[in-house]
């Protein structure tokens, strides 16, 4: 089954920027740059990326948790929350109204303040941003989560990925995917107003959309959201990846690798971080592109 969120793909329009941009507020440690290899893009069946520039960032902890950023000039004209397929990636924070504040005339926009999830001394205490490539990032102070993870008094004012938000048509298409075909588990959806989908599909504020929770190893998460007919899948142009949150990477016992229907076959791929390991890659109900790599 899937356990950890090991790495993020994202396609940005302003790769330098980016990298300032989380350097600046988030602590994050550039540990290579380079051009996306002719391998690495038919792996992925987006042969036109070959020789885009990227990087690839790690939390300044050195978690085993990567983001690797592609420059892609179609990234410019993407938004968030207005398509199927991977929406968001949600950090660990440690004080989300401290990053609001710090994040004021800087490259982040702040498009949701600071605020508990409800009303009690332990509950999660959210914000969103959307970064200088049109990332959207939910930071999020998550004591459970950070339990579980191991974080104390040295671990980092940001920290890793620990919830992916995908979006797509159907819930039950989520349950039977991720549920039957994964073996996780999946929590019954509930109806919540996610003010961030209404505001970038001009829909009504009080507007519903049901969630539910998909549990990978202890502190990791995925949220399922069920989206309205109104909003289709992702433009994806040929050759090319899809753009914002392209790709996400899990780790996988390798006794489920050989499993699944693969866009890519399990295959070792020398590149950092998978370092020799098997990885595959399949597309999930939502067109989600999810990459999976073996546990050694």
């Amino acid at each position: 089954m899937l356990k950890e969120i090991a790495l993020i793909t994202i396609t940005v329009a302003n790769l330098s920027q980016v990298e300032t941009a989380w350097q600046e507020h988030f602590d994050y440690k550039t540990l290579e740059r380079g051009v996306v290899s002719d391998g690495l893009a038919e792996h992925w069946h987006a042969p036109d990326m070959a020789g885009d520039n990227y990087i690839l960032m790690q939390p300044a902890n050195k978690a085993a948790n990567y983001v690797r950023m592609i420059e892609d000039e179609a990234a410019s004209d993407y938004r968030p929350m207005t398509s199927h397929g991977w929406n968001a990636t949600e950090l660990l924070v440690k004080d989300p109204d401290s990053l609001a504040a710090g994040m004021a005339d800087s490259h982040f926009n702040v498009i949701g303040e600071p605020r508990d999830l409800w009303s009690a001394p332990n509950a999660p205490r959210v914000m969103q941003a959307l970064g200088p490539g049109n990332e959207l990032l939910y930071l999020t102070r998550n004591n459970d989560a950070a339990a579980a993870l191991g974080f104390d008094a040295s671990t980092p004012a940001v920290e890793r990925a620990f919830i992916m938000v995908v979006g797509g048509p159907s819930m039950a298409s989520f349950q039977e995917f991720y549920g039957e075909q994964m073996g996780l588990t999946v929590s019954e959806p509930n109806p919540f107003k996610i003010t961030m989908i209404s505001k970038a599909n001009a829909l009504p504020i009080d507007t519903s959309y049901p969630l539910a929770v998909v549990n990978l190893s202890p502190g990791y998460l995925l949220e399922v959201d069920e989206l309205p007919a109104t909003i289709g899948p992702r433009t994806v142009a040929a050759g090319r990846l899809p753009t914002g949150v392209a790709v996400v990477s899990f780790t996988v016992d390798d006794a489920l690798i050989d499993r699944f229907d693969w866009v890519s076959a399990p295959h070792v791929i020398k590149e950092f971080p998978y370092a020799g390991r098997r990885v595959g890659l399949m597309r999930g109900p939502a067109g989600e592109l999810i990459e999976v790599i073996e546990i050694d």
